[in-house]
C-alpha cells in the first residue's frame, strides 16, 4: 500500500471508491470554475463549431453533391452529422492543451503531493470533458436546428446518435491526456492540429468515400471517424449514402467497436504515463 493510499483510508472511514469518486468531483469542478474564469476561451471553443457550421453548411454547401441527389438544403441534412463528429473528434486538442498547461503550471505535481486518490487526475479530465462536449453539442444542435436540420430519427435514434458522439469524444479524451503528457508546452499541443485536420478530412464527414481515389477511399472510410459519421445519420435519419462495403454497412457496430478499441489502447498508456511522471 502506498503513503498516499494508507493516508486516505483513516480520513472518514470511507473506501477507496468513495475518495476516487469525491476526488474526481473536486477535480473537476476545479477545472470548471478555471473555465468559467476564462471567457474568451469558451468563447472560442463554443463559437468555432458554430463558425464552422456555417461556413460549410452555406459557403461551400451549395457546390457539394448529398447522397442520392438534391440542393443545398438535403446536404446540411448529409453534413450536420458530420459536423457533430468532428467537434467530437478536434476536442482531444482541448484535452492535450489543458493537460501539458497544468503540467507546465505545476498543478499535476500539486495534486500528486496531495492525500488524493491517485486515479482523481485522470478521470476528472475525463469527466469535465464530457461535460464540455455536451454544451458544445448542444449550441451545434441548436444551430443546425435553426438552420433546418432536423432528426427524423425518433427519440430512440436521436439519443442514440448523441450518446455515440459522446461515446468518440470520450475515448479520445484518453489519447488527448496521453499526449498532453508527452508534448512539452501548450504550443506544441496546438500543433496537434496538424495531425486532427487530415484524420478528419479524409473521412466521410464532408463527402463520401466511394467518391476518393480507391486507395484514400478505403483509408477514409476505415477511419473510425467514418463508422461513427455514418452511424449518426443512420440513427438521425439522414442520408447516409454508402457503397455497400462491409465497414459501411456496419457502421453502428463499429461506432461502438472503435472508440472502445481506442480506450483499451489510450487509458493504459495514459495512466502509465501519469503514474511515471515525477519518477
Amino acid at each position: 500500500m502506498s503513503s498516499m493510499d494508507a493516508a486516505l483510508e483513516p480520513l472518514a472511514g470511507h473506501g477507496r471508491a468513495y475518495w476516487a469518486v469525491a476526488d474526481c468531483w473536486n477535480v473537476v469542478r476545479r477545472q470548471l470554475t478555471h473555465y468559467r474564469r476564462k471567457p474568451v476561451f469558451i468563447a472560442w471553443q463554443l463559437g468555432f463549431p458554430i463558425l464552422s457550421v456555417l461556413l460549410y453548411g452555406y459557403v461551400f454547401g451549395g457546390a457539394m453533391k448529398p447522397p442520392g441527389g438534391g440542393g443545398a438544403d438535403r446536404y446540411r441534412d448529409f453534413l450536420m452529422p458530420g459536423m457533430f463528429v468532428m467537434t467530437m473528434a478536434f476536442g482531444f486538442i482541448n484535452t492535450a492543451t489543458a493537460v501539458v498547461t497544468d503540467a507546465g503550471k505545476g498543478v499535476i505535481d500539486r495534486f500528486r503531493s496531495m492525500p488524493m486518490a491517485p486515479s482523481a487526475v485522470v478521470t476528472g479530465r475525463g469527466v469535465t470533458d464530457v461535460i464540455i462536449a455536451c454544451a458544445e453539442l448542444t449550441i451545434l444542435a441548436t444551430t443546425a436546428f435553426a438552420m433546418g436540420w432536423r432528426s427524423d430519427g425518433g427519440l430512440a435514434g436521436t439519443v442514440g446518435a448523441f450518446g455515440l458522439l459522446l461515446l468518440l469524444r470520450y475515448c479520445l479524451t484518453w489519447v488527448g491526456i496521453w499526449l498532453g503528457l508527452l508534448v512539452p508546452d501548450p504550443e506544441a499541443a496546438g500543433g496537434l492540429f496538424a495531425v486532427a485536420f487530415p484524420l478528419t478530412m479524409i473521412s466521410s464527414v464532408f463527402v463520401q468515400p466511394s467518391t476518393m481515389p480507391d486507395w484514400l477511399g478505403t483509408v477514409a472510410a476505415w477511419n473510425p471517424i467514418s463508422s461513427t459519421a455514418a452511424a449518426t445519420r443512420e440513427l438521425f435519419g439522414n442520408p447516409v449514402g454508402g457503397d455497400g462495403s462491409w465497414i459501411q454497412e456496419h457502421a453502428v457496430l463499429m461506432a461502438v467497436v472503435w472508440p472502445l478499441v481506442i480506450t483499451a489502447v489510450f487509458l493504459p498508456l495514459a495512466v502509465r504515463r501519469f503514474q511515471r511522471l515525477g519518477r
